[in-house]
């Protein structure tokens, strides 16, 4: 049986956005119903999501996720309302944090007190989405004056990224839902239960899913190994992974980072935790690890493909709801 929802990560790397209309459309018919943009050093969160609502405006859109240091307050709720406007109740928005490297070094913003900005960013947006001036001192940031006039016709629910309890708790209490990101189908579970435990049983769970669609094992775990010292040596992924208890299986790769050693960081990750976190295999048994993260309580999974040694658009089809049958 098909998943009610089954995401993907656009835009896909090497093709430009002006060509992805055909693409949409292919992902449409393959039994997609989920278009999951991201905002790292790539394109921004919103353009992808603004073309495919004008191409394919059947499919339901996420940016997952925006940062809260970025943009100012105003135009982070303009950016949301657009989208949000553009594309009628099919719409939803992340908001998180997201990294040190982003914020500080590339844009040259202070990251601190992130859970405080993600939460008043959070509180600010509620309100701004009421059409009512704003006018509010809140702890990381004030807004005087602010009114949003064009409010769309169905608000966008707002997902909370989130990896340790702090961040869950918050998007059980407040927020529509989560966003999880770097964790194994079995890890899904304790996430889970702490969205529940802050009262967000039931809530929205979205999880960005690394794949490789190859059955050479040995060429998925060196690309899945890359991927991991690139993003797990970033602390908030490394107390995260601590708290999941993959403390004592990271910490040499973490060691040998530290001491500048990125092909001793390489080699020292066990392929247990390759195989854990990046989902390859043959496209049936990617599809059956993808179910797992279901299983486990992933509502909306969003599969970031990586087409190594093999085409994209085969990628893409053998990992569609329409290749189960």
């Amino acid at each position: 049986m098909s998943p009610d929802r089954y995401g993907i990560t656009i835009p896909f790397d090497g093709i430009p956005l002006h060509a992805h209309r055909e693409w949409f459309a292919r992902l449409r018919d393959l039994g997609y119903t989920d278009l999951w943009s991201a905002e790292t050093d790539g394109s921004d969160g919103f353009t992808p999501l603004a073309l495919a609502a004008a191409w394919e405006p059947g499919l339901n859109l996420g940016v997952a996720i925006t940062p809260a240091y970025t943009r100012g307050a105003a135009l982070l709720a303009q950016s949301a309302a657009s989208v949000a406007d553009a594309n009628p109740g099919q719409f939803a928005f992340g908001l998180g944090a997201s990294s040190e490297v982003i914020v500080a070094n590339w844009n040259g913003v202070a990251f601190e007190n992130q859970f405080r900005r993600v939460r008043d960013t959070l509180r600010f947006l509620r309100l701004a989405f009421t059409g009512e001036k704003v006018t509010e001192e809140f702890e990381t940031f004030s807004v005087k004056g602010f009114r949003l006039s064009r409010i769309p016709e169905q608000l966008p629910p707002i997902y909370l990224a989130a990896l340790r309890p702090g961040m869950l708790h918050l998007a059980g209490r407040e927020a529509d839902g989560a966003i999880l990101n770097w964790l194994s189908a079995e890890d899904v579970a304790t996430s889970v239960a702490e969205v529940a435990q802050a009262g967000g049983a039931g809530k929205e769970i979205v999880a960005r899913i690394f794949v490789i669609p190859t059955e050479d094992a040995d060429l998925a775990r060196m690309v899945g190994r890359r991927m991991i010292t690139a993003y797990l040596n970033v602390n908030a992924y490394a107390e995260f992974h601590r708290w999941l208890g993959r403390g004592p299986a990271l910490q040499p790769m973490w060691d040998a980072w530290a001491a500048g050693d990125r092909k001793g960081a390489l080699a020292a990750i066990p392929d247990e935790v390759v195989d854990e976190l990046v989902v390859h295999g043959s496209a049936a048994e990617c599809r059956a690890h993808v179910r797992r993260y279901m299983d486990h309580g992933v509502t909306i999974p969003a599969l970031a493909v990586i087409p190594v040694g093999v085409d994209l658009g085969d990628a893409v089809a053998g990992l569609s709801p329409s290749a189960a049958g």
